[in-house]
């Protein structure tokens, strides 16, 4: 039985091996993600029963943008049509879910901006897990980004704080577990600073097998660490 005291604050999963599932069925790769994004709904679901606040997902990073613009466009169709779906959005009110999305937003599909900003909207006033999406995100671009808007206000001295404040992710609080799935074991340049004292888990389950059950087992782990960030 996990103890709600000792759960993450904030959890954040990298949803690896989309791909690597759907050739392990012989399907196509959308396939694997489509199955991917539903189980994305059924941890954030989960997680709103064990009362975590905070989960973030890494949904589309900027190395993506590399793939084969096919790849790219039906990735983004797929995106388009969830972001669309109303019964998607009904299960995430009725979840008391808010939705917050980060990363370079500038560089994606006008279509695709436009449904991020009003799923954001009618989500704003959902006050249960923030579940943010990591989208066209990287971790070394939302550094030196930070670091370029502090050059421009002309900041002569920062803080550890005052650096977050320029992040994408500010406003969320401390990074306590990080999941990977999907048997790499690496970070991929996701949440890199946010990431300094949060507790890694990697698992060789593929995405769209996780469950549930994987998710209690990572959390079962983390309940048992003892964090004394260098001390």
């Amino acid at each position: 039985m996990l103890s709600p005291e000792l759960l993450p604050k904030h959890l954040a999963i990298i949803m690896d091996g989309n791909g690597r599932w759907a050739n392990n069925q012989g399907k196509v790769k959308l396939d694997g993600y489509r199955k991917g994004s539903e189980v994305a709904y059924d941890i954030a679901k989960y997680c709103t029963a064990l009362t975590i606040p905070y989960l973030t997902l890494y949904a589309f990073s900027m190395e993506n943008w590399l793939r084969p613009v096919d790849e790219t466009n039906c990735l983004f169709d797929l995106f388009y049509s969830i972001l669309t779906d109303k019964d998607k959005v009904n299960f995430i009110c009725s979840c008391n879910i808010k939705l917050n999305f980060i990363g370079n937003l500038s560089m994606l599909p006008a279509r695709i901006f436009d449904q991020i900003k009003k799923a954001e909207e009618v989500t704003q006033k959902n006050e249960g897990l923030l579940l943010t999406v990591a989208v066209s995100y990287g971790a070394k671009q939302e550094i030196t980004q930070a670091i370029s808007n502090i050059i421009k206000e002309n900041v002569d001295s920062v803080s550890e704080d005052e650096f977050e404040k320029f992040l994408y992710t500010k406003g969320l609080p401390k990074l306590d577990l990080l999941i990977r799935t999907g048997g790499e074991k690496r970070l991929s340049n996701f949440l890199l600073w946010q990431a300094a004292y949060a507790e890694l888990y990697f698992c060789d389950t593929l995405w769209p097998d996780f469950s549930c059950q994987d998710l209690s087992k990572a959390l079962e782990d983390y309940t048992k660490r003892e964090r004394r960030y260098g001390g």
